[in-house]
């Protein structure tokens, strides 16, 4: 038991216990390093594997996934953390500096004598009232244009990347998901592919609005560009494959073996034949042509024989882009030459072959109402590229985020300033000791404004009396990291997202509560995990 052993000290100290000591510096510890990264001013961190490979990143998801984390109460802050951004895809930064404040205000009470349940019930009551508060806050959106949805990408992005490399992300972001978007379906960011390519700088990166294939075609005489193209999306084996079963073939002169693998060819050419044919039957002119994207093999004599046709054959494409062909391009994706048809055909004005290097890119473009789409990152180094694909992962659940929500809320720490102006009265009407827990919530939620204030180099306190000031004469008001004085967040454009204060402010407060009511940290046995009489293992 590492908490039976008593500290000498004071008799509040001997009362606590050890354990909630322990729990408390873990709390703190994590929130200081995850602090820093908080808002667009905030600073990177330099993550360092054991086989030296380094990675920069100021993402708060990816800092918790990738440290190694020891201590039993901090890793358990991570992981719900972690869950926020599985559930929400941002605020784990939030979250975390958010508990740790949590933590660290209830020690103040603590130190008195205050009982953990007192201050655990107080925070559940001002969680009760800061979330009702949360509903009258937001500002409900029917309809959500383009502009407050590139403010929304803007917010998200600005937070992870430089200013000017965020905003030139932020059309691309906006512009896939109302691509993909279908009325009265959910979202499938699946449908957005993300692709690398580590060239030029990182101004390069563009959407298509189709698709790009990280691979090329294999044959050297198939046509590099071709315009106003049909497209076959198959899935049909055009190679000769070996048997599931054990099986000898015995030839006694060359005729005979010549023979045999005739035989063995002949099927694959002829559907490959079909395949011609139909390319023949649609390209009536010369303007137009033809495209086949297979997910599984293509032998040599088929490419060939697509090569002298004037035919683009890829093979082995994914799984996941045959599904984005047909939403981009249109068409059916076949697994059988059997009903072959013009109808099974999408299309696209051009597709063409990009090389780099050693690596080969198929860019499939100009398709009508594509429902699937590609952004295509371009950087000088691993490092940066890494860097684009998280924040565009944020960049695009934000903006999922405020379609599925309907709603915005004030962003720049204006919610904050507000929910704790509403605590400070709804504390009048509580009785007894616990508004102590209602006084610690409130004070704990000032956390974001002052460690935006703070990142960007001002004095935290004399921010947060500026803006509540503000707030007191009737106004909205966040932070303007620039110069440090209040400005109206709805006139910026600065927006949160509200699926993603909800989550923070549910979550933290239950996990801050569970931590302070912890007595006792007992290292457990061996049993721990296992069903009653079970010795083979954890149950999954």
């Amino acid at each position: 038991m590492l908490s039976m052993i008593k500290q000498a000290g004071s008799p509040s100290d001997a009362k606590r216990g050890q354990a909630l000591l322990l729990n408390i510096s873990a709390g703190k510890g994590l929130q200081s390093v995850l602090k820093t990264n908080l808002g667009p001013k905030g600073t990177l961190k330099m993550l360092v594997s054991g086989g030296g490979e380094i990675k920069l990143t100021k993402d708060g998801a990816v800092l918790l996934h990738d440290m190694q984390i020891q201590h039993p109460t901090a890793a358990l802050i991570a992981r719900t953390a972690t869950a926020q951004d599985d559930i929400t895809g941002d605020g784990t930064t939030s979250n975390v500096i958010t508990i740790g404040e949590f933590l660290k205000q209830s020690e103040r009470y603590l130190a008195e004598n205050i009982h953990p349940r007192i201050i655990s019930e107080g925070l559940e009551l001002a969680k009760d009232r800061c979330l009702a508060f949360l509903e009258t806050f937001k500002q409900k959106k029917n309809t959500l244009d383009r502009e407050l949805l590139i403010n929304i990408a803007r917010t998200s992005l600005r937070t992870k990347l430089p200013r000017e490399l965020a905003d030139q992300l932020t059309e691309h972001v906006v512009d896939s998901l109302l691509l993909i978007r279908k009325d009265n379906e959910p979202i499938d960011l699946f449908m957005v592919e993300i692709m690398t390519m580590q060239h030029r700088t990182d101004g390069q990166s563009q959407l298509i609005k189709g698709l790009v294939l990280d691979h090329g075609s294999r044959h050297p005489d198939m046509p590099k560009k071709l315009s106003n193209c049909f497209i076959l999306t198959c899935n049909v084996s055009l190679e000769y494959e070996k048997t599931e079963v054990n099986a000898n073939f015995l030839y006694k002169d060359h005729q005979t073996r010549s023979k045999m693998i005739d035989g063995e060819h002949k099927l694959v050419a002829e559907r490959c034949k079909q395949i011609i044919d139909l390319k023949n039957h649609v390209c009536d002119t010369p303007d137009k042509n033809f495209v086949v994207i297979n997910q599984k093999g293509i032998d040599p004599i088929c490419l060939d024989m697509f090569a002298k046709a004037g035919i683009i054959a890829l093979r082995r494409a994914k799984r996941r882009n045959m599904e984005r062909l047909t939403l981009a391009c249109g068409g059916t994706a076949m697994n059988s030459l059997e009903d072959l048809s013009p109808d099974c055909l999408g299309h696209a004005d051009s597709v063409y072959e990009h090389v780099l290097g050693e690596e080969k890119y198929t860019f499939v473009e100009g398709v009508n109402n594509p429902f699937s789409c590609t952004i295509l990152i371009k950087g000088p180094t691993k490092h940066i590229i890494e860097q684009i694909k998280d924040a565009l992962r944020d960049g695009l659940r934000a903006v999922k985020n405020t379609i599925e929500d309907q709603c915005v809320v004030p962003g720049g720490g204006a919610f904050q300033i507000a929910a704790y102006a509403d605590l400070m009265k709804f504390k009048e009407t509580v009785q007894g000791r616990v508004k102590l827990g209602v006084q610690a919530f409130a004070d704990s939620i000032l956390i974001i404004p002052k460690t935006l204030a703070e990142n960007s180099g001002f004095d935290p306190m004399d921010t947060i009396i500026k803006l509540q000031e503000e707030y007191a004469k009737g106004h909205i008001v966040g932070l303007d990291i620039m110069s440090g004085e209040p400005m109206d967040p709805v006139q910026e454009g600065i927006w949160d997202q509200y699926s993603v204060l909800k989550q923070i402010y549910r979550s933290s407060p239950i996990i801050a509560s569970q931590l302070l009511l912890v007595d006792e940290i007992i290292k457990a046995g061996k049993g721990m995990g296992r069903a009653p009489g079970n010795d083979a293992g954890p149950q999954e």
